[in-house]
């Protein structure tokens, strides 16, 4: 009787362990060719092709990171996310997670963290270091997978941005007053740049490098982690910037991230 109830022990344990790990950071990483993959199957040291941790493929790219912290799969960055929205609201809900990235994560490159030009982690393993150890460590990948499932999980529209060499977050605040630049995305104003990669950064400050650039967002909503979408251009609400429509930029795309785009900035 004893062995048969350790059996059964061993079983619930391993029952409930399966349970939770779907909200939970990848507690593995495998290799192959040199390169790391986790256990949703993408590569997090490459961001392109169908496995690439940002599926860039020829002018699109969906950020399949940051569904690994989203619906099923959701954990300590959309706890965190639900947490701020029970003590603040509007305006300053949305500066208080803007904040909570911006001051907690130390921009720091693959190269010096990982040893490898690219090494993105998902939402749930940068929200778990912060919390557990008060800190954690990213570049701009990092950051903007992080704000992206915190906007969302805080009741807000937000979305990932592919720029020339870098990624940051776009959150949809149309009344938010301190923006330098409002941006149209899917046909809607009122989007405004989350850029969290420097301590003095405010939330709405779009750099200046990207006021005239191609650039292209994926909205973050509750989307199964392997399901397949499309990117969206995106221009300032002035009017300004360059559309997508066959530019240089997107032409070369693939080819500038197969040369280790994306170094952080």
């Amino acid at each position: 009787m004893k062995k048969l109830a350790l059996v059964w022990l061993l079983i619930l344990t391993s029952i409930a362990s399966a349970g939770t790990s779907l909200a939970t950071p990848s507690s593995s990483f495998s290799t192959s060719d040199g390169e790391k993959y986790d256990d949703w199957g993408f590569y997090r040291t490459r961001c392109w092709g169908e496995d690439g941790f940002f599926q860039v493929v020829d002018t699109n790219f969906r950020p399949a990171i940051a569904f690994e912290s989203l619906g099923e799969w959701e954990g300590k960055a959309w706890e965190v996310g639900e947490r701020l929205a029970g003590q603040y609201s509007g305006n300053e809900l949305a500066e208080q997670v803007f904040a909570y990235a911006r001051d907690h994560v130390t921009y720091t490159s693959d190269a010096i963290q990982f040893g490898y030009d690219e090494f993105a982690r998902n939402a749930d393993e940068v929200a778990e270091e912060i919390e557990s150890q008060g800190s954690s460590r990213g570049d701009c990948e990092d950051y903007s997978v992080l704000l992206a499932v915190m906007f969302s999980a805080a009741g807000f529209r937000s979305a990932v941005v592919l720029a020339p060499e870098h990624a940051a977050t776009l959150v949809h605040l149309p009344d938010y007053p301190g923006a330098n630049t409002y941006w149209n995305f899917k046909g809607e104003g009122g989007w405004v740049w989350a850029e969290a990669t420097g301590r003095t950064n405010p939330l709405g400050w779009t750099p200046s490098d990207f006021m005239r650039s191609d650039l292209l967002a994926y909205e973050i909503v509750e989307e199964n982690v392997f399901a397949a979408g499309a990117s969206e251009a995106l221009a300032p609400s002035d009017g300004g910037g360059m559309l997508f429509g066959g530019s240089s930029f997107f032409s070369i795309i693939f080819f500038l991230f197969l040369l280790s785009a994306l170094r952080r900035r």
